[in-house]
């Protein structure tokens, strides 16, 4: 993923001094897009991970709660 960050980076970079071109903008937003599933995978995992302490004692995992959602 490190590696797509890279690439992402320098797309912008190029983009902001002289512009990209057709096949370069479509490989932007595939990485841009890819690294935003990423990012909300990880994301739905933590929160689906949290156990909360309700006001009786009991202990509530949220994932188990509200259904382990997949990321769309």
């Amino acid at each position: 993923m490190e590696e797509k960050i890279k690439r992402i980076n320098e797309l912008y970079r190029k983009s902001q001094a002289e512009g990209l071109s057709e096949a370069e903008k479509k490989e932007q937003a595939a990485l841009r897009s890819e690294y935003i599933a990423n990012i909300r995978a990880s994301l739905r995992g933590q929160l689906n991970n949290i156990d909360i302490q309700e006001t009786d004692g009991s202990i509530t995992n949220l994932g188990e709660k509200y259904g382990h959602k997949s990321a769309h």
